[in-house]
């Protein structure tokens, strides 16, 4: 935080405040229930904050407004920073393969069984919409 105060980095210095104040708020509601914050809690945080941000950067682009867009895409850049390095499509397809296999699931129906074995091999290092649609496209009936 202080590199970007010193950097006059104002986009970065936003997206960092925003962060640091949701780790809190996330402390305070687990404090509440007589937990600690850990590290997987961060990451789900920040996960949760890049989601966000993706999400936006489509109603922004959709709706016109570049600026509000590029904004965001900025946010998101620094938030990608602090999450570990994202698996390619191919190494979550292979993960996806493997898990199938495990499980033996042959249909979309054991799509929950496959999800959850593969949520916890990848543990933040892959986007869930993309490796949601990764295992669908796996167990869907071949023609």
């Amino acid at each position: 935080m202080k590199v970007a105060m010193k950097a006059k980095d104002t986009d970065k210095l936003a997206a960092i405040r925003f962060l640091s104040a949701a780790i809190k708020q996330r402390e305070i509601k687990l404090r509440e229930g007589g937990k600690e914050v850990n590290d997987a809690e961060v990451l789900g945080v920040i996960q949760k904050m890049a989601k966000q941000r993706r999400d936006s950067i489509e109603q922004y682009k959709s709706g016109g407004r570049t600026d509000l867009a590029d904004k965001e895409e900025q946010e998101l850049k620094v938030l990608l920073g602090y999450l570990p390095a994202q698996l390619s499509k191919e190494e979550v397809e292979k993960v996806v393969t493997d898990v199938i296999n495990e499980v033996g699931a042959t249909s979309v129906k054991q799509m929950g069984a496959v999800m959850k074995g593969v949520t916890a091999k990848v543990a933040g290092r892959a986007d869930n919409k993309m490796v949601s649609e990764l295992v669908k496209a796996a167990l869907q009936p071949q023609k």
